[in-house]
């Protein structure tokens, strides 16, 4: 059964690194001494064995030993014998690149499928949706495919932003964005706020945190959906 927190951030505003979310991972985490990382996204470029060490410290404090996938010879093994996994957030374009590139896109989402608890932030909740195209990230390394682990039925934008109506930027907003997808995809789409995630457990799906989350869908006006919502029933529209 498949067992995720898929979170928008891993950060709030003058918060620590996972620090608002501990109290939940110390729970999805409970039967886990040890966690298998994926830093393949590298925010800001950062290393492998940076941003594994940044990882490590967050899960000291709930007592949980880190190991970076790169540390291991054999990243697929790594994968399917892991107690629990996390993505870190980054670029996803860089880490869509980085799981095909060694070939660990199916052994990844088959392994999550089977059960093994798995949390992803940002770059890392991105890949759990049907395909990246939602991301907000710059396009810096050009990846195989669009398609990603297809965990939940529709795609995510995590740290989606609201029109700031006082704003004197021109550009686009993230619901322009959305609306440009849906002119040609069909896929519904999750617009996640900073420090909301989805808690999913099989094929439910609950919103968590303090906020709503927009949802958006081809040809129809977007929705508020409340925290504590099911939206279990977004792949079956």
């Amino acid at each position: 059964m498949k067992n995720l927190i898929i979170a928008s951030t891993s950060t709030l505003h003058g918060g620590g690194y996972l620090d608002y979310i501990l109290p939940e991972l110390a729970v999805h985490f409970k039967n886990c001494k040890t966690l298998l990382f994926i830093p393949y996204a590298r925010p800001s470029g950062i290393s492998h064995d940076q941003y594994t060490e940044k990882v490590s410290t967050a899960f000291a404090k709930i007592d949980i030993k880190v190991r970076g996938i790169h540390e291991f010879e054999n990243p697929k093994e790594a994968i399917e014998n892991a107690e629990g996994i996390f993505t870190g957030g980054g670029n996803t374009f860089l880490l869509v690149f980085q799981l095909y590139k060694n070939h660990l896109m199916t052994v990844l989402s088959n392994t999550i499928k089977n059960g093994t608890p798995y949390l992803g932030c940002s770059a890392g909740s991105n890949i759990t949706g049907l395909t990246m195209q939602t991301t907000n990230d710059m396009p810096i390394i050009y990846p195989p495919s669009f398609d990603t682990l297809g965990l939940i039925p529709f795609n995510l934008n995590p740290h989606y932003l609201d029109p700031d109506s006082q704003s004197k930027h021109m550009g686009e907003t993230r619901e322009t964005r959305i609306k440009e997808f849906h002119a040609f995809n069909t896929v519904p789409v999750l617009g996640l706020r900073e420090g909301s995630w989805l808690d999913v457990r099989g094929e439910k799906i609950l919103l968590k945190g303090n906020l709503s989350a927009r949802l958006f869908r081809q040809n129809q006006m977007p929705e508020e959906l409340e925290s504590g919502s099911d939206l279990s029933f977004v792949g079956m529209i």
